[in-house]
């Protein structure tokens, strides 16, 4: 199962709501969330810049799909920032609880 960290920017009143329902769904074994994040970006031809904090998302490619769709249906942005890295290397250990951690969320499992 391969690991991937997911990039999304978000209000900061928005950021801890978002991390622990990732979590509690099973759709993310970790979420960090940096404060701090400025971003600029043009929209609909102004270019704008917000205060932001980055949602760095620990999950597996299995659960991509059930996560992108929870991120789109509770984020506030009509356009969220939702960016997939692959996890080239890591820590097998570290690497085996991220995996653990979504497929317990996969068929409906208890914790």
């Amino acid at each position: 199962m391969s690991a991937l960290i997911i990039l999304c920017s978000t209000p900061a009143a928005k950021a801890d709501r978002l991390a622990r329902l990732l979590v509690e769904e099973h759709l993310a074994a970790c979420v960090q969330a940096l404060p701090g994040v400025r971003s600029t970006y043009r929209r609909e031809g102004v270019i704008e810049q917000a205060d932001e904090v980055l949602l760095l998302v620990k999950t597996t490619a299995d659960r991509y799909a059930a996560l992108e769709r929870s991120l789109k249906a509770h984020h506030p942005y009509e356009l969220p920032e939702i960016l997939a890295i692959d996890v080239a290397a890591g820590l097998p250990a570290y690497l085996r609880w991220v995996a653990e951690e979504t497929t317990r969320g996969e068929h409906g499992d208890a914790d």
